[in-house]
């Protein structure tokens, strides 16, 4: 008679979506609890961002504080490398999520003095750019430390599902709790979620530590030498030292910073939109008794939550047969040419319902199918690479394509007249960009090919 123990009902159900074994299963699910609890404070506060800015300052000067975010994340990552040079891992994300969360606090004091919504607007704007992108990266730059290439590819989507879970429910918990709590206490209740995350990381760091060489895979588990390794602060470094002397962080780089200048673009166009609509509800009188702050809050949760859905279901469905029939290489492709369509078609009518469905898909595409993929894309590379050279990818060069934006922005707003075909010029300009893109993406596949032959070699 067999003594094997038969899988559980959460190993039959994550084998529906990807390959899985059962000891792999409990940080998995960790992981992805913490990833969802990340996502759900950023996207209850993501809202509040866009109401305090575009109600206070508009829409241009949303685009021009990319600029000031871009300058500080160049002292910020200086900063995180220094710390990440000195401190376990553990220790960083504790320190870090920490700070945030005291500044969370700071901002509900402010939220009581006699400071206009415009100029909280203006920093709270500044404060968010900087941690959204922070805490999700240290966030990938742990699970890339945890798992090998192999456990990588086969793990992640399930891992994303929960970001994209929590940036599903975020924008709903806004929608809920908006009239009762207001904005400045959904801050305070996004520092709470953010709590629970650093006791979710120390357990998992913990888990990670004890758990037994022989498990899982020969492939998917880092032998003792190499756990040692992970309780001890990174080598000394710059994170853009990392990032210039590698063909292959750089191409990244460029990849991030063209696809956050289109992305950002197209921001712009919807921002346009949804002030017009916002504004025009107010007029005619079917704001449903709501102020222009709390009515474009409500706006973009909609939006959000649609743009999420999708990502989820993208997520669920599609991203682990993306990984298994057309690799990492191949998954570079998808949001490109999902781009290039969308903004084809707002090039010949820059209509309410073509912009919204067009930065509907292709930001549910960048959330699920490429973000999971610019994750998967550091597998192969060093725990330096996956701290520093990440943050900095992730930070700095994100933020140097909203720059490129505002700049265009600047332009199309200084030497131009802003109307629906201006719209449309932003368009044309993406699709120029996004060829560009696709050519970057051709050059990263070819060092990731030559890079993973390397390492499956030694």
């Amino acid at each position: 008679m067999s003594t094997e123990k038969s899988p559980g009902i959460l190993y039959k159900i994550l084998r529906l979506f990807t390959v899985i074994h059962p000891d792999e299963i409990p940080t998995v699910l960790l992981l992805s609890l913490n990833v969802f609890l990340l996502l759900a404070s950023y996207y209850i506060l993501k809202p509040i961002r866009e109401a305090l800015i575009l109600a206070g300052k508009g829409a241009e000067i949303k685009t021009y504080l990319s600029g000031a975010i871009a300058i500080l994340f160049i002292f910020v990552v200086k900063i995180f490398s220094s710390i990440a040079s000195r401190v376990p891992r553990q220790k960083l994300i504790v320190w870090v999520t920490l700070f945030f969360i005291s500044n969370l606090v700071i901002f509900y004091m402010l939220s009581l003095s006699e400071i206009s919504l415009g100029t909280i607007g203006i920093i709270f704007y500044v404060w968010i750019g900087i941690f959204n992108l922070m805490i999700v990266a240290q966030f990938w730059g742990f699970a890339n430390d945890l798992y090998t290439e192999e456990a990588g590819k086969r793990l992640f989507p399930i891992i994303m599902f929960g970001a994209n879970f929590g940036a599903l429910c975020g924008p709903k918990i806004n929608l809920w709790l908006m009239r009762s709590l207001g904005l400045y206490r959904l801050m305070l209740l996004a520092g709470g979620i953010l709590g629970i995350c650093i006791l979710l990381t120390l357990i998992i760091h913990k888990r990670d530590i004890k758990k037994p060489e022989n498990t899982g895979t020969k492939k998917s588990v880092r032998n003792e030498s190499e756990k040692k390794e992970q309780e001890k602060p990174l080598k000394k470094g710059g994170s853009f030292r990392l990032v210039f002397k590698s063909k292959y962080l750089l191409y990244i780089a460029f990849l991030v910073l063209l696809l956050n200048f289109v992305n950002t673009n197209g921001e712009y166009v919807l921002g346009k939109v949804i002030i017009h609509d916002a504004t025009r509800a107010l007029e005619m009188g079917t704001a449903g008794g709501l102020d222009k702050p709390e009515l474009i809050s409500k706006l973009y949760a909609n939006f959000f939550f649609i743009v999420n859905l999708i990502a989820v279901i993208f997520q669920l469905f599609l991203m682990s047969r993306i990984f298994k029939w057309f690799g990492v290489r191949g998954a570079l492709f998808i949001l490109p040419f999902i781009a290039l369509g969308g903004y084809f078609f707002v090039a010949f009518g820059a209509t309410l319902i073509i912009v919204r469905w067009a930065k509907t898909m292709e930001n549910s595409t960048d959330y699920s199918v490429m973000n999971a993929t610019r994750h998967a894309l550091f597998l192969i590379t060093s725990r330096e690479a996956k701290y520093k050279a990440k943050a900095a990818i992730h930070t700095f060069f994100s933020r140097a394509g909203d720059v490129s934006s505002a700049l265009f922005v600047f332009v199309v707003t200084t030497f131009f007249a802003v109307n629906i075909k201006n719209i449309e010029n932003v368009a044309i300009f993406n699709i120029a960009l996004i060829l560009i893109w696709i050519i970057l993406c051709i050059l990263i596949a070819r060092q990731h090919k030559k890079l993973s032959a390397q390492q499956a070699q030694q």
